[in-house]
């Protein structure tokens, strides 16, 4: 079963992650989520990291945004940033994690976008695992007719 590490800074993330969990969790995709702060438990955040069998990590952060960043310097996977708009407009927490330093990517969806990272996850797994490619192509035909109903 695909494995995606959903990582929030604080208690305060929650609402964007649980929207994240749950879209997951409705393609079938087990989700390890937990609340792991980069700057007060980086060796905790370490460990974790490096023990995890995840195949794509998300980690949703707002402030300073250094969750997604610090994750990917512990790991060769995928990792996607999700900024919060928190302060500064989300600014602060957008240019933390698309301003990556070269050799160290971040993936980054818009400001508290839950359902772009969740779905950028799914079509990471889907290369691999391509019962989720085929409820990807679905999702997306259900989004189309839903669009075209209000041409109507």
């Amino acid at each position: 079963m695909p494995l995606v590490s959903l990582i929030i800074g604080s208690e305060n993330d929650r609402p964007i992650g649980d929207r994240i969990r749950d879209l997951l969790k409705s393609f079938s995709v087990e989700v390890e989520y937990v609340v792991i702060s980069a700057h007060r438990a980086p060796e905790e955040l370490r460990r974790y990291v490096k023990e995890s069998r995840a195949e794509v990590f998300i980690a949703v952060a707002g402030l300073s945004a250094a969750l997604p960043g610090a994750i990917a310097s512990m790991t060769i996977k995928p990792v996607i940033g999700v900024p919060r708009d928190v302060k500064l407009m989300g600014l602060d927490s957008l240019f933390s994690i698309v301003q990556m330093p070269p050799g160290v990517p971040v993936a980054c969806v818009g400001l508290d976008n839950a359902t772009n990272a969740a779905l950028l996850a799914l079509e990471i797994l889907a290369l691999k695992y391509p019962e989720l490619e085929k409820k990807l192509e679905e999702y997306r035909e259900n989004m189309r007719r839903e669009a075209t109903k209000k041409l109507e």
